[in-house]
């Protein structure tokens, strides 16, 4: 596939959520000025974004909602579930592994660690926390493409290499530091912190970010 910009991609998952919506108050069709106000764009940029994936819709009718739901469901490779392990059972893999909306997503937390003895054998969500030495057993068995990291930094990168050599090929990096990844492995950061700077700078400025 030629190279899609992340905006683009970012885009298009605005567009399933609020197609979700439209359609669940029983709508059918929909014109790509209201979908151009769900991501904050333009009618233009609807179309650029849904040609780089084929023809969609017809002209003076717009696009049915749920063909075009399907369409970029499939597009985002959301046809089928994907099985994710998060590594930390501290606040935020604790968080993670509760929140409901991954499972409306298609994706299934499968495996959840930790290396302190007192979280360890704790359920959340019905997932038992596990031994953080389980972990390429675990991988081995379970098949999880994702790795969800809420560690320290200092225990991040030796923990991503443990898990792309186990064969994880994707990574959603919580922990405060940059990490290195093999050729093939996707890795994306949450910086909360870089987040708020960039909230701050945005008000003190008064210009959006």
């Amino acid at each position: 596939m030629k190279h899609i910009a992340e905006s683009t991609v970012r885009r298009l998952s605005l567009y399933l959520r609020f197609l979700e919506e439209f359609e669940s108050h029983g709508h059918i069709t929909i014109s790509s000025g209201e979908l151009a106000s769900s991501g904050g764009t333009t009618s233009a940029q609807v179309r650029k974004d849904l040609s780089f994936f084929g023809s969609f819709g017809k002209r003076g009718l717009g696009y049915s909602a749920r063909d075009l739901i399907a369409a970029i469901r499939e597009i985002l490779g959301l046809q089928h579930p994907w099985n994710v392990v998060i590594i930390g059972a501290g606040k935020i893999g604790a968080a993670l592994a509760q929140y409901r909306g991954f499972s409306g997503r298609g994706f299934k937390v499968v495996g959840l660690y930790d290396n302190d003895p007192s979280r360890v054998g704790t359920k959340l969500e019905g997932v038992t926390v596990r031994a953080d030495a389980e972990i390429e057993k675990d991988i081995a068995r379970l098949k999880p493409q994702i790795a969800i990291l809420c560690v320290p930094a200092e225990a991040a990168q030796p923990l991503v290499d443990r898990v792309t050599k186990a064969g994880i090929k994707a990574v959603l990096n919580f922990a405060p530091t940059p990490l290195t990844v093999p050729a093939g492995v996707t890795l994306r950061a949450v910086n909360m912190a870089t987040e708020l700077e960039i909230l701050a700078f945005s008000i003190t400025n008064d210009v959006a970010v």
